[in-house]
């Protein structure tokens, strides 16, 4: 018998189905605590595959992914090759750029802009795995399957069969389509170390940078006004009127050609629980828990997955018995939670930036947290840059909500009160204010005199 870890003696079988990312990281994990892993893919092997240009996708790596990647010895491979991201970058009707940080000084998204395939070739290769991609049949017996297929996974349809098992879809009635910006004499078109938005209320879209300098531009608009453009000539007055300084960065032709290219693509948020099935089966990732994108947390909790189970598995001393079923009651309610914060960030995203009392909000939260770190924490802080557990932080962000509204009114009744007491004890000389109606009436004929 062959000893992997020091707690057992025989080497355990993991078939991990499904080679994307979480699929990748998560056979990294296995097999860093010596299981045999198995990695299995319907698609071609990443390692040899080209990587198809324009076909590429941008990945805001969190602390939470970070972490994952770091438990494993890839945090930095991966790192080095994406784009700081400092703030949001919000582009007016006007053109005016206002850009709003993602929290305090120093704390930045490291944003992996490349193709699916790109990422996964490193993963494979700084892990050494392989993925079964033949298409030959084959019988295998494993000690435990992890289901890592996807949105729509293969895996999970098993569960569908069994009785109590939760589940449920949701497509928003928004879908996306990605137009490219190239770069203007070699260099970026707008500044990349920034997430640029066009919030425009019902609609927006974005803009994320690219390592070639391009940026690929994603508009989020309800299906009904992506049907409505026929032509291109719909399209470039669609642009003209929500989006004119964007047109001449993308240009017209481009503009033209690339929104007829792929229709609008739908989007889906999936909840299920029990993430599990006894000691046998388990699912991550988008298996699990797929996210509509705007909160960036689709790819950095799949990787939380990786390291939470880990985490439990050094609990329990690698007894899947034990590990599953508490792999299941803590990471339900924070998968669920994400999912609802995802569909809400849209909603900040494409309207609430706009709104006054949203900034003024934002640099009252951002003032509390400076001068009371650990009382006071803005969400996208919880979410972005700890690994506050996110039904934790769902839950501190309304408590927080409510009690700075709360002092807010405070303060607010207090001036009123403040400056009525003192008008009511000093009362202004009323004469002051009241002018004449014979200086009037000569006021307003000199305004009517050319």
């Amino acid at each position: 018998m062959e000893e992997s870890t020091g707690r057992s003696t025989k080497k355990k079988v993991v078939a991990v189905v499904g080679g994307g990312l979480v699929g990748a990281l998560n056979a990294c994990f296995f097999a860093r605590r010596g299981f045999d892993v198995q990695l299995f893919e319907i698609r071609e092997d990443i390692r040899r595959a080209k990587i198809v240009k324009g076909r590429s996708i941008n990945l805001a790596l969190s602390h939470r992914g970070r972490q994952a990647l770091k438990h494993v010895g890839m945090e930095d491979k991966i790192v080095s090759q994406g784009i700081p991201m400092n703030a949001r970058m919000i582009h007016s009707l006007s053109g005016k750029q206002s850009p709003i940080p993602y929290g305090k000084k120093g704390q930045v998204k490291h944003l992996r802009c490349s193709s699916v395939h790109h990422t996964l070739k490193l993963i494979c290769h700084v892990a050494g795995m392989f993925l079964r991609s033949d298409g030959s049949e084959e019988h295998i017996k494993a000690d435990l399957i992890v289901g890592c297929d996807g949105a729509f996974s293969a895996i999970r349809k098993q569960f569908l069969r069994r009785s109590r098992f939760n589940y449920s879809q949701t497509y928003i009635p928004h879908g996306y389509m990605e137009l490219t910006m190239p770069p203007i004499n070699g260099e970026f078109a707008m500044k990349p170390n920034y997430l640029h938005i066009w919030p425009r209320n019902t609609f927006m879209m974005i803009a994320l940078p690219n390592l070639d300098k391009t940026f690929t531009c994603t508009l989020f608009m309800p299906f009904e006004e992506f049907e409505k453009i026929t032509t291109g000539d719909e399209v470039i007055q669609f642009f003209q009127r929500y989006f004119p300084d964007a047109i001449p960065l993308i240009g017209v032709d481009a503009l033209k050609r690339d929104y007829f290219r792929l229709p609008g693509q739908a989007m889906v948020s999936v909840k299920c629980a029990p993430y599990h099935i006894g000691d046998k089966c388990v699912l991550m990732g988008d298996a699990a828990h797929a996210v509509v994108p705007f909160y960036g947390q689709g790819m950095n909790a799949g990787f939380e997955d990786c390291i939470v189970f880990d985490e439990i598995m050094e609990q329990f001393n690698e007894d899947f018995s034990a590990v599953l079923p508490e792999y299941t009651r803590v990471r339900v309610p924070d998968d669920h939670a994400i999912a609802d914060l995802a569909m809400y960030n849209y909603i900040e995203m494409r309207a609430h930036v706009n709104s006054r009392w949203f900034l003024f909000r934002k640099y009252v939260d951002n003032f509390l947290h400076f001068v009371m770190p650990r009382t006071i924490i803005p969400l996208y802080t919880m979410v972005t840059f700890t690994r506050t557990r996110y039904h934790e932080a769902v839950e501190r962000w309304h408590w927080q909500d409510k009690v700075i509204n709360r002092g807010l009114m405070f303060c607010a009744t207090g001036a009123v009160l403040g400056g009525s007491y003192l008008l009511i004890k000093n009362p202004p000389d009323i004469n002051k204010f009241i002018i004449p109606a014979e200086k009037m009436w000569d006021r307003l004929t000199a305004l009517r005199t050319p």
